[in-house]
């Protein structure tokens, strides 16, 4: 019943939404044609004092009430929207209703109306704003009131009792998908009052709100900083509600209340404010140069070609080994570039970077000038399980791109690598740690171009990331699955990522290994339960058998850590960017990396897997493989790194290590006062 009268109160409103722009003007046009005559014909009857008099020796006056609508048209009047209308509104119909009134006064004088007395003209004048004022004003009114109404419009509550929140509050009201009921706020001094109609509240009251409004949604309101919105979120996060953000007030305006509203995700959680870019580092390897970027399909990859792409270099070569991959990167770049009126014209190259032919051609042909090299095979479990193809696309495809840099005399070539190449204990990093190593040894070769590696934790929202995967598995019920109760991981935005990896290739002095401030690294159990209680969900365990979501621990997986590490060696060095750090860390000569290397190609073309272990450990510092040992079905095509020891020469570990001098300062560590050990985390 209650849906019935709901839909009948609202057909009127339906009918004037169904009416053009035009078509709505018109139609008030018309009104105001009929309307505005009828208060000259009330002001001359509460005038003379009774209904019977000869009111057609007035039709001059009752014809300039109507060649005054055109006035009112011409003021702006028409195109206000009656839901949005404000003080602009008032003002044109005042304008209009005095120009209108003059013009009666004159066509009486002229036409010697002597019946038309001056207080006619005042009445007029009330009648007439009257009757526009409150007829527009009672459609507004009625259209919120049917929005208030309106079915399945859902009860919520607004976190922040600022302007943010009061404007939010207000624009909701207007919209047809949200009914606020209160306004939040960890301020106890607002608790009580009321702002925009509505009672603010502290965030405790939300179980009252849940039982008594059946609230289960909390709009955060447009926060200045990551700093409050994580505050926001940490007030709310205990209570069983969905936390739901409003991304920015413009979106709001813009929509009039129906602004895209988004989950709470990481980045959020984290709280960092991301460190507005130096301008001349962002463009110190980028502005006017031929680039390329190897891997351009990828997240990474993706991320730095728009990047680039907007600082205007000379050409933007793109290259990937994937059609479907190199097709949408190469897409959206031209959209970007043609939408913001950028000159800078894009190549797209479909190949590997194991094809050493076509990566010198390519970067002769295209006089390249800067190398980000991003293309990498990077899932732990999926290497794992193919560890020579891994170790060629990671290891060898690094060699083959940097062998044919130097070339082709690239002048700059920064490889993005990442925090499992520390102690690793995974081939996927072993392969990531030799790929640095092979560009530090090629350093010192005469006429090298200038080699560098940036190394960082897990990207946000990036391809195989485990926080999407946890958002899926929460708005599917469960169970979301967790492989340590212990384990952590470094998270960065995947835009903080781009620019300063952009920026850290400008500070790049040659043989450099710059190291990305993280942060602190996040426990992913705890992560998990947080995001769950942020979709509005309890976690179900032991001590509440009544909740929503369960948590399942899986395991490490073969190869995983349960903690990250960036830090290889003891010592890092400040740069001119206080996120960016570059490390001190040992290298071995390259014509010992390059016997190495030799041996460990030949093992991978004869898929010699019992030799693989053992050449990874005797090059890579750090590495401990045992856990990648395990039996694999006989009717797998996989091939795992075989049981025992090193076989086909593995044995002895390659000597020869060699620490690194700080490259931006000429001196190690122990040279200069000005620069100690510094922990990445701590920075």
């Amino acid at each position: 019943m209650e849906d019935a009268v709901a839909a009948l109160l609202s057909a009127p409103i339906s009918a004037i939404e169904r009416l053009s722009s035009r078509q709505k003007q018109v139609a008030a046009a018309i009104i105001d044609g009929i309307m505005l005559p009828f208060a000259l014909w009330c002001a001359l009857v509460l005038r003379h004092g009774q209904w019977q008099f000869d009111w057609w020796q007035f039709w001059p006056a009752f014809a300039a009430t109507l060649g005054c609508v055109p006035l009112f048209a011409r003021l702006g009047l028409y195109r206000h929207v009656i839901r949005h209308m404000g003080r602009q509104a008032v003002a044109a119909m005042s304008l209009g209703i005095t120009v209108t009134t003059g013009a009666l006064a004159a066509v009486a004088y002229l036409a010697e109306l002597a019946d038309v007395p001056r207080a006619a003209l005042a009445i007029f004048w009330l009648l007439a704003f009257f009757y526009m004022l409150v007829t527009r004003f009672s459609v507004r009114a009625y259209a919120e009131a049917v929005a208030r109404g309106a079915v399945g419009r859902k009860p919520v509550a607004i976190y922040g009792a600022d302007a943010a929140g009061a404007y939010l509050a207000h624009q909701l009201e207007h919209g047809r998908d949200y009914r606020p009921v209160a306004i939040l706020d960890d301020d106890k001094s607002l608790h009580g009052g009321v702002v925009a109609g509505l009672k603010v509240l502290p965030p405790t009251a939300l179980r009252a709100l849940g039982e008594e409004h059946a609230v289960g949604e909390v709009l955060v309101a447009p926060r200045s900083s990551a700093a409050e919105r994580r505050h926001a979120i940490e007030q709310l996060e205990p209570h069983p509600v969905r936390v739901r953000l409003i991304p920015e007030i413009d979106a709001v305006v813009a929509s009039a209340g129906s602004a895209e509203i988004r989950d709470v995700n990481v980045g959020d959680l984290l709280g960092r404010d991301e460190v507005a870019p130096l301008p001349h580092l962002l463009r110190g390897s980028v502005a006017g140069r031929s680039v390329l970027v190897t891997g351009a399909g990828g997240s990474i990859g993706t991320e730095l070609c728009r990047r680039i792409l907007s600082l205007q270099p000379r050409l933007l070569v793109l290259l990937d080994q994937s059609e479907f991959a190199l097709f949408q990167v190469e897409k959206e770049l031209r959209h970007q570039r043609d939408r913001d009126g950028l000159g800078a014209p894009l190549a797209a190259v479909l190949g590997s970077v194991l094809d050493a032919k076509l990566m010198e051609r390519t970067m002769r042909g295209y006089e390249v000038e800067t190398v980000y090299h991003a293309a990498a095979y990077k899932h732990v479990g999926v290497v794992e399980n193919n560890v020579i193809q891994g170790i060629k696309n990671n290891t060898f495809g690094t060699l083959r791109a940097a062998q044919a840099a130097f070339a082709a005399g690239v002048a700059n070539f920064i490889l993005i690598s990442t925090d499992k190449a520390v102690r690793t204990r995974s081939v996927m990093g072993a392969s990531k740690r030799l790929a640095e190593m092979v560009l530090l040894a090629l350093q010192d070769r005469d006429g090298a171009p200038c080699f560098s590696v940036v190394r960082f934790g897990n990207v946000l929202v990036s391809s195989g990331s485990v926080v999407p995967l946890f958002l899926e598995q929460i708005d599917k019920g469960g169970p979301v699955t967790v492989t340590h109760p212990e384990a952590t991981r470094y998270f960065m935005t995947i835009s903080e990522a781009a620019e300063l990896v952009l920026q850290a290739a400008s500070l790049a002095k040659g043989g450099d290994v710059f190291l990305l401030d993280m942060g602190e690294p996040v426990n992913i159990l705890e992560l998990a339960k947080r995001l769950i209680r942020l979709r509005g969900y309890k976690v179900r365990d032991e001590a509440t058998l009544h909740g929503d979501i369960e948590i399942h621990f899986t395991g490490l997986r073969t190869g995983e850590k349960l903690n990250e590490e960036l830090l290889l060696g003891d010592a890092s060095f400040g740069t001119d960017h206080r996120k960016i750090m570059c490390a001190d860390e040992a290298c071995l000569p390259w014509a010992e990396l390059e016997a190495g290397l030799a041996k460990l190609e030949r093992a991978c073309d004869t898929y010699d897997t019992a030799a693989l272990k053992g050449f990874i450990e005797n090059l890579v510092d750090g590495a401990d493989l045992a856990d990648t040992l395990r039996d694999l079905p006989a009717r797998s095509n996989v091939l795992p790194l075989a049981r025992g020891g090193g076989g086909g020469g593995g044995g002895g570990r390659l000597g020869g290590y060699t620490t690194r001098r700080n490259r931006l300062t000429g001196m190690r560590p122990s040279e200069s006062g000005a620069h100690g050990a510094v922990n990445p985390r701590d920075t």
